[in-house]
């Protein structure tokens, strides 16, 4: 099964400080910050590397400010296999 990579952005300006995203991460990637925003909250923010874009906490933010990307990271795997060549093999790709 291929593994699935998330990553978030948060409009910190817009943050109110719930903290209700950083209860819901099953990964711990959240925490609030120990800076505050210009309306005077501490705002949640991305710690950990390890998102894999559940959208818990996007679900839970009252105030929609988080947008969840995901990127699955394939396998690599053969497009074409060559075996039992006995003469030239010319190949073309369109």
């Amino acid at each position: 099964m291929a593994k699935i990579h998330g990553h978030i952005s948060i409009n910190i300006e817009n943050c109110k400080g719930c903290e209700l995203c950083t209860n819901e991460c099953p990964q711990e990637s959240l925490k609030m910050s120990d800076n505050i925003n210009k309306k005077g909250y501490h705002y949640a923010v991305l710690v950990e590397d390890n998102c894999t874009g559940c959208t818990n906490c996007a679900m839970v933010c009252p105030e929609a400010i988080i947008t969840v990307y995901r990127q699955t990271k394939q396998k690599r795997q053969p497009v074409a296999v060559i075996s039992n060549v006995t003469e030239n093999l010319n190949i073309n790709i369109d």
